[in-house]
């Protein structure tokens, strides 16, 4: 069997990220970006107030006197003259600087106190304090200057980003496509959600649960629906996936050694297996190939097998598509609150994490039978156990990935 990071790697070696296009700003959120982005434009891209204020020549900054109010500057109004000694405008937060203009005196720190909305400006202010060359002015290019990198390709793009590309005036974003994830769960024991049970079936949970996952990796979905232990149906499915241009087919399920696991038989006819065990727990039998050239994970069908199986091997292949940079999953140090038996496999089990007097500390959620998912519903982590070790006493410090 291979290790963990043996197929991870083996894996990653079979994906290479989709390709890219344009789109408008405003579907841009959450995608992944596939170019850098340099600045078009410095930002700011002209001096302007940072406060409502007075805008002030250089001669009136250190000895407060009274001064006329020549221009009344309001965001988005470029000032009409330049000051001069003993000149002051009103200014609006976000205005340009008038010529001359070297600072802004707040309006609180002047003898103006009728600030009333749409009041006229008034024909003389006294400022109450001295103040520094530059007080309150965000200089043009501050922030950045044209040509400057501010977006890495490889990254998805967040609220602020999107706010950035909006003040470069970026209305077309170069971001890969979204990758195409075709589902699909096998069984004859499975049953739709709404169906009612009868007796020997179960309400079929993988695609529903995998589906959700997919959803927060950023693909775009094909519902292969639910196979039944035949091999021709098993074909008839995939084949729906190589129609619908699949970037990737996820199966759980019909992968083992069973007498009816006929998803790995088609497989093997149409395609090629790489692998089908991993050194872990819960998730040994997992299977990794291609189907008619698609990539093609096989997951196992217990659901909490699937649910690791797609968060250790699925997700890291997903971001690949997706362009994402490689990062490898960020890790927690815990203090084990119980004693822990594995049985040498690298083991992934289900923790609760609390803060407790300043550390970390996981206990187990109970049983770690890979089919109780309600297990891992109450867990907020997962408890990692190297490979090779079969035992922790109390107060081990273990690793740990917080799930959401």
């Amino acid at each position: 069997m291979l290790s963990v990071s043996e197929a991870r790697a083996r894996i990653l070696t079979a994906f290479e990220p989709v390709e890219s296009s344009n789109v408008a700003l405003d579907a841009a959120a959450g995608r992944v970006l596939a170019r850098d982005i340099t600045a078009a434009s410095d930002l700011p891209l002209f001096d302007n107030s940072s406060v409502d204020g007075f805008a002030l020549h250089p001669a009136d900054l250190e000895t407060p006197r009274k001064l006329s109010v020549v221009a009344d500057i309001r965001a988005g109004t470029p000032s009409p003259r330049a000051l001069r000694p003993g000149e002051c405008a009103r200014i609006s937060t976000g205005a340009p600087m008038p010529e001359g203009g070297e600072a802004v005196i707040m309006v609180e720190d002047t003898d103006c106190n009728d600030r009333t909305v749409g009041k006229p400006a008034p024909k003389e202010v006294i400022p109450s304090r001295p103040i520094r060359s530059g007080e309150n002015v965000r200089h043009r290019g501050d922030d950045l200057h044209k040509g400057d990198l501010v977006l890495k390709a490889g990254m998805r793009l967040r609220a602020q980003e999107i706010g950035l590309l909006a003040m470069l005036g970026g209305d077309q974003v170069p971001v890969y496509r979204k990758p195409r994830l075709a589902l699909l769960s096998s069984g004859d024991e499975l049953l739709p959600v709404e169906a009612p049970l009868l007796p020997g079936k179960i309400h079929e949970s993988n695609s529903h649960a995998l589906a959700a996952l997919a959803g927060s990796a950023g693909v775009e979905l094909i519902r292969l629906g639910v196979a039944t232990d035949m091999v021709a149906d098993v074909r008839s499915r995939l084949e729906r996936a190589v129609d619908e241009k699949a970037d990737v087919i996820v199966s759980t399920a019909g992968v083992s050694v069973g007498a009816f696991d006929y998803v790995k038989t088609v497989i093997e006819a149409d395609g090629v297996l790489d692998f089908w065990k991993v050194n872990m727990r819960p998730g040994k039998p997992l299977a990794f190939g291609k189907f008619r050239d698609i990539p093609f994970f096989g997951l196992p069908g217990n659901p909490v097998s699937a649910f690791i199986g797609f968060e250790v091997f699925v997700r890291p292949a997903l971001e690949k598509l997706n362009g994402l940079v490689a990062r490898p999953r960020p890790r927690q140090t815990a203090t084990l609150a119980e004693t822990l038996e594995s049985d040498g496999r690298e083991s992934y089990l289900r923790a609760v994490v609390s803060q407790e007097n300043g550390r970390l500390v996981a206990r187990l959620t109970g049983s770690q039978n890979s089919g109780n998912i309600f297990s891992l519903v109450r867990a907020n982590a997962l408890l990692i156990v190297p490979s090779g070790v079969k035992s922790l006493p109390e107060n081990s410090e273990v690793e740990i990935w917080i799930i959401e």
